[in-house]
């Protein structure tokens, strides 16, 4: 029975000379049953010269509609239509001889043959179709039983889509699955059948697990996000049955889908959600024809901010960032995939004034988008000057230089540790928050001790976006697990009760582009960022996909509470409200105002203070200018006692 594993298939010829010997078997068939048996007429009659003129004519008609060139044992529904049309052809064709040619030439009387057509047509296509189906269904009988088969696989849903995976798989050659069936949500479709494959309900996987031996469920990427398809892979993770995505079948309709385009599930995927639909038609005619500087422009986020925004056509993109290796490499991809527009990559420290005052000289930007920061919380617990430097000082520098340079938007990405801070990180992002918020409410006392008049007044309009985690970024929680876990544990978290909210750097990039488009100065987006995610919770279930068991195969460990580092994040002060948009997932937080004449005294001694080299001096500074800012876990925890003994 192996023979039909056989990768090797039959040589065109052979498959077009067995239908033709269909084909002409069923005329014969159809010429008897016409003729009702009367063998002594038949053989007086013309019978030898009308079964060689169908032979002929029909042979012809079949080598040009191609029947002999499929695989049969993947013949489709195409091939059973072709059939119908290559049957129905070669019967209009040899009627049309026979009346035209053969009839007046021997003098032979046809009426008969019309039947005899009539009859043939219906043998003959369906003896075609039988023996393409038989075949089919011989060939996938013999697979799924032979003793050397891989793995008895189940496929999400009983839709187009779901069929489309199953013939590729089919088609693939891969031989490395066997499809036990189909899986979907809904009842009505229970015990049904598609392609003779049945469809199962959901309910059933751990029956179908225990007795078939079912050990994957393939899925399309796109069915990943509703809750209903999250339990199903819930209960996957529980019964170890790996989870592999398909892409978008437009990524592979065109061609075949290769075994390397069926993905492991990555917890990335379960921690996506839908994409938020933002007029991205606004934010493409506002940064069309503009000069943009993106700093930061070489890491997660801004390298992202720099690709979204070159789809947007602007006359030139300024690449900011001090990284010269992965400034390198975005310079290559950029320049690959925009030929078309003018990228310029500077490498600098937003720190140095002096060099980023070169910058905005020689490019003037017009739309400023300011991703570089520090953001590793227990890194900058531990050099707070650093977070200064860079936090403040950087945003501090850019803001100024935007103000000089007639920069229409200024657009600054924060984070949810800047609400409420626990650690120096948050409160930097806050102060710096605090301080391009005041250079947007300047008033007319402020300009005059800053020697400005009505007419020079500041126009650039500052805007703030702030978000929480996000998938993928450099140094974040996801990539530190998959390095623990290929080197076999144990996974580290830090308490049990941890959570923390996550999004897409797409998502994020996509919210700050539309925060430069809808802000008019002075705002601070929020972003609807669903439910937080138990980091402990994270751990088990990238455990899990990768095939093994939390607390056997890998030890899963508290490591404590790092410098700094609180359990919750959030998005919104207590006494902060907020106010809604245009789009029901982006909110603007109601922040308290602050006068810039207070805000540049207090960060120009904070940046004096820092030069002292006395940690708890100027951090004792950053409390005092965010009386929320209560360290947690940290060194700082006694300026907060002490502050608060005397009354701070």
């Amino acid at each position: 029975m192996k023979i039909f594993l056989l990768k090797n298939s039959l040589p065109n010829w052979i498959i077009l000379l067995i239908d033709q010997v269909i084909a002409s078997w069923s005329f014969a068939l159809s010429y008897f049953l016409i003729w009702q048996f009367e063998f002594n007429q038949i053989l007086k009659g013309h019978f030898l010269i009308f079964i060689c003129l169908y032979g002929v004519v029909s042979v012809g008609i079949f080598y040009f509609m191609r029947l002999h060139t499929g695989l049969i044992r993947y013949s489709s529904m195409v091939d059973i239509y072709r059939i119908f049309v290559a049957v129905l052809s070669s019967s209009v064709l040899y009627g049309a001889v026979v009346a035209l040619a053969v009839a007046p030439i021997y003098n032979i009387e046809s009426n008969n043959i019309y039947l005899v057509l009539l009859v043939n047509f219906f043998i003959s296509s369906s003896l075609l179709i039988m023996l393409r189906i038989g075949t089919k269904s011989l060939f996938f009988f013999v697979k799924r039983n032979t003793k050397d088969k891989k793995e008895c696989v189940l496929i999400y849903g009983a839709n187009s889509s779901s069929i489309l995976v199953k013939e590729a798989l089919e088609s693939s050659g891969m031989g490395k699955f066997v499809i036990a069936g189909f899986i979907d949500e809904d009842r009505s479709k229970g015990n049904k059948s598609i392609h003779q494959i049945r469809i199962y309900h959901t309910s059933e996987i751990e029956k179908l697990h225990r007795k078939a031996q079912v050990n994957k469920l393939i899925m399309m990427s796109e069915d990943l996000q509703a809750g209903a398809r999250k339990q199903l892979i819930d209960k996957c993770l529980e019964l170890n049955i790996k989870v592999l995505t398909v892409p978008p079948t437009a990524q592979w309709m065109s061609g075949q889908l290769k075994l390397n385009q069926l993905k492991n599930l990555k917890i990335e995927d379960l921690l996506q959600r839908p994409m938020i639909n933002l007029e991205n038609l606004k934010v493409a005619n506002d940064l069309k024809g503009k000069r943009v500087l993106v700093t930061g422009g070489a890491g997660s986020i801004g390298s992202e901010i720099v690709r979204q925004v070159l789809s947007c056509g602007p006359e030139m993109v300024v690449i900011c960032d001090q990284a010269e290796s992965p400034l390198h490499q975005m310079q290559l991809e950029m320049e690959e995939k925009f030929p078309s527009v003018e990228i310029k990559i500077c490498i600098g420290d937003i720190r140095d004034f002096d060099r980023m005052y070169k910058l905005f000289k020689a490019y003037s930007p017009q739309v400023v988008y300011h991703a570089a920061a520090y953001k590793h919380v227990p890194m900058m617990e531990n050099n707070p000057s650093e977070a200064i430097l860079t936090n403040i000082l950087g945003t501090k520098n850019l803001a100024d230089l935007a103000i000089s340079c007639d920069v229409e938007k200024f657009v600054m990405l924060s984070t949810d540790k800047a609400v409420n801070p626990t650690n120096v990180m948050g409160a930097s992002k806050r102060i710096a928050e605090i301080y391009i918020q005041s250079l947007n409410s300047v008033n007319l006392i402020d300009a005059d001790m800053r020697g400005l008049n009505a007419a020079t007044m500041p126009k650039t309009k500052f805007i703030t976006t702030r978000f929480g985690n996000v998938l993928g970024s450099n140094g974040s929680v996801i990539p530190h697990f998959r390095a623990q876990l290929e080197k076999g544990g144990p996974i580290t978290v830090t308490h049990p009760e941890i959570t923390r909210y996550f999004m897409t750097i797409p998502e994020a990039v996509q919210l700050v582009l539309e925060a430069g488009t809808m802000g008019n100065g002075g705002e601070i987006f929020v972003f609807d960022m669903g439910q937080p995610v138990k980091i402990i919770d994270l751990a088990h279930k990238m455990v899990k996909l990768a095939g093994l068991t939390p607390g056997v195969d890998i030890e899963i460990v508290f490591s404590g509470l790092r410098p700094g580092e609180k359990l919750y994040e959030e998005l919104l002060n207590k006494e902060e409200l907020t106010i809604p948009t245009h789009h029901h997932k982006i909110k603007i937080s109601k922040v308290r105002k602050y006068k810039y004449a207070q805000v540049e005294l207090d960060v120009k001694e904070l940046l004096s203070l820092n030069k002292s080299n006395d940690d708890y001096r100027f951090v004792k500074k950053m409390k005092e200018m965010v009386p929320e800012y209560i360290s947690k876990n940290s060194r700082f925890e006694e300026l907060d006692a002490a502050m608060h003994y005397k009354g701070l």
